[in-house]
C-alpha cells in the first residue's frame, strides 16, 4: 500500500541539507503539516514549492490531531515536517503517528537530519551507547529526579537546550555529575555561526556567560566501578538522594533501577533513615 503519511526531516540550518527524496515528496504531496507554517514557508520558497500548509504544533487544539487524521483515512497524501530535523524527536509528531498505528494508516519515515545525531559524531564521546534526554523538565521535583536518574548513567547523554537557561541547566548539571565531567556543546549546528565545543562542565560556565543560540549538550557517561552493592553502600545512596531533595518514593525507585535490587527492601532502608514531618513515608507502590 502507498504511504499517505510522509514523515519528512529538514535541514537544521543549511538549506541545502535537503534530501532529493523529500524534496519530491513535499513536491507531490496533497498538504503539509508544519510546526511553524512560517518557517516551513521560507524553505518551501527556496525550492519553489507551493502546497497547502497546516500548522500542527504543541499548542494545537485537540481537534487539529482529528482533522489530520481524518484526511488521512479519507485518502489525503501529507507530508509532517518540524521546524529543523526529523519530526517526532522533542516535537507533537508522535501523536500523529501513533494515531495513523491506530486507524490503519501507512506512514512512512525518511531519513535525514537529526541535530543529536549530528552533536554526537561530533563530539568524539562514546557513540556506541547513549542516551537522548531532550529538553529537560523546565523546573521542579520533576527536574530533579531525571537528574538524578543521569547521575549514575555510565551511557553518553544528549540534551537539548536553548541560550537563556542554558546556564541554569550547565550548573544543574555540575550538581548532579560533578564539575569534571566532559561536555561538548554544539550550537547553531550547520549554520553559518556553527559551533562545536568541547571541554568539562565547569569549563563550559566560564566560556559562555552569555549563550547564543540553540545548544545540543553531549555529556560523557559515568566511568564504570566496582562497587560493593551491601546495605551500608544503599543507605548511603538513599541518603544522598534525600538530601538533594528526592522523595523517599522516587529515591527507592530510582536506587532500585540503577541497583537490580528488590525495590520493597530499597524502601524498608529508607524507612531506617528518613521520616517525613508527619512520621510516615508515601506507599513504594
Amino acid at each position: 500500500m502507498e504511504p499517505l503519511l510522509y514523515i519528512v526531516p529538514t535541514p537544521i540550518g543549511n538549506l541545502e541539507d535537503l534530501t532529493f527524496r523529500a524534496l519530491r515528496v513535499l513536491q507531490s504531496v496533497d498538504r503539509i503539516v508544519a510546526e511553524d507554517t512560517r518557517h516551513t514557508l521560507k524553505l518551501l520558497q527556496h525550492y519553489d514549492i507551493h502546497k497547502p500548509l497546516t500548522s500542527y504544533h504543541e499548542h494545537s487544539p485537540p481537534q487539529r490531531l482529528a482533522e489530520l487524521l481524518g484526511l488521512l483515512t479519507a485518502g489525503s497524501r501529507l507530508a509532517l515536517v518540524s521546524d529543523a530535523g526529523t519530526p517526532g524527536i522533542s516535537d507533537p509528531g508522535r501523536a500523529l503517528v501513533q494515531g495513523c498505528w491506530e486507524r490503519g494508516v501507512v506512514l512512512e519515515v525518511l531519513p535525514g537530519a537529526c541535530a543529536c545525531i549530528t552533536a554526537l559524531v561530533s563530539s568524539g564521546l562514546e557513540t556506541g551507547r547513549f542516551v537522548f534526554e531532550g529538553f529537560l523538565p523546565a523546573r521542579g521535583r520533576e527536574r530533579q529526579e531525571r537528574l538524578a536518574q543521569c547521575q549514575h548513567e555510565t551511557r553518553t547523554l544528549i540534551f537539548y537546550e536553548g541560550p537563556h537557561h542554558l546556564r541554569q541547566t550547565l550548573q544543574d548539571l555540575i550538581h548532579w555529575l560533578g564539575t569534571d565531567r566532559e561536555l561538548v556543546l554544539a550550537r547553531e549546528l550547520t549554520k553559518l555561526h556553527a559551533q562545536v565545543w568541547r571541554g568539562t562542565l565547569a569549563q563550559a560556565l566560564v566560556d559562555f556567560p552569555q549563550p547564543r543560540g540553540e545548544f545540543t549538550l553531549v555529556v560523557q557517561g559515568r566511568a564504570v566501578a566496582v562497587e560493593t552493592v551491601d546495605d551500608a553502600f544503599l543507605q548511603a545512596r538513599l541518603a544522598e538522594l534525600l538530601a538533594r531533595g528526592l522523595s523517599p518514593s522516587a529515591a527507592s525507585r530510582l536506587v532500585a533501577q540503577q541497583t537490580g535490587i528488590s525495590r520493597n527492601h530499597i524502601y524498608q532502608l529508607t524507612l531506617s533513615t528518613h521520616h517525613n514531618k508527619e512520621g510516615s513515608l508515601e506507599d513504594p507502590g
